[in-house]
């Protein structure tokens, strides 16, 4: 991104933002909720396009005519899932494939399995949406994320609309992806996820990407008050306990 600006009438969110990323990067962007985290991914792959300033792809400037380049390689997991109510797991996977990608339905669905049992839910190809669990749901969401073979997965809190227990199994998958050499960039308040698998962390807060370091630099010496200050109230204890 480069000088990437984002206001909504004259309330702005985003504020002359230059940052680049390498490919095979996992870099998690957290802070307060309000600080742009969602606004700063729905710019990057224009769901919300940027009021000033560029986005490049590969040496590409991205604009409202090459968007769909963008979209294709650059995929996208919510935190509602986004999964199409109305098709079964195995119909959410291969429509994009091919009808977007031109594959035959024989070669999409054999992916789509593949995939699934990346996931952990081959036996559920053809379970609809309101069968699944949410951690389901969100695994689905992921597995049809890299049916389109992206170069780039932004995940906008992908656990935030989880119960606890299912916050584990999607993480899990997440863990698994990073080591891929996917590039991924994650919005999270998952600490634990930021702290062992990213490759850098960005911390936002007053219009932009305030402090950014390694997990190590960033949780362990931050440098800036609000990034000391935020890292301070998230710190937990883990205590261990031995029984005789």
């Amino acid at each position: 991104t480069e000088n990437l600006t984002k206001s909504f009438g004259e309330n702005v969110i985003l504020q002359n933002v230059s940052v680049e990323i390498e490919q095979g990067e996992v870099v998690s962007i957290i802070g307060p909720s309000g600080t742009g985290k969602s606004t700063f991914l729905r710019a990057i792959n224009f769901l919300d396009p940027p009021t000033t300033g560029n986005i490049y792809f590969n040496d590409m400037k991205i604009n409202k005519h090459n968007v769909d380049v963008l979209r294709r390689k650059m995929g996208m997991v919510f935190q509602n899932f986004g999964l199409f109510s109305h098709l079964d797991v195995m119909e959410n996977l291969c429509m994009g494939p091919v009808k977007l990608l031109g594959k035959s339905r024989a070669e999409a669905e054999t992916k789509a399995m593949d995939l699934l049992r990346t996931v952990g839910l081959s036996n559920r190809a053809h379970h609809f949406p309101h069968q699944l669990s949410g951690g389901q749901k969100q695994r689905v969401a992921i597995a049809r994320c890299l049916a389109m073979e992206p170069e780039v997965i932004l995940f906008d809190e992908p656990t935030s609309a989880l119960d606890p227990t299912m916050v584990g199994e999607v993480m899990a998958v997440m863990r698994s992806l990073a080591k891929t050499g996917l590039t991924m960039l994650v919005v999270t308040h998952e600490m634990s996820f930021a702290k062992e698998i990213s490759s850098r962390v960005f911390y936002m807060d007053e219009c932009g990407i305030y402090e950014q370091g390694t997990p190590k630099e960033i949780f362990e010496h931050p440098q800036k008050p609000k990034t000391q200050e935020f890292i301070y109230r998230i710190r937990s204890f883990n205590y261990k306990i031995g029984y005789k």
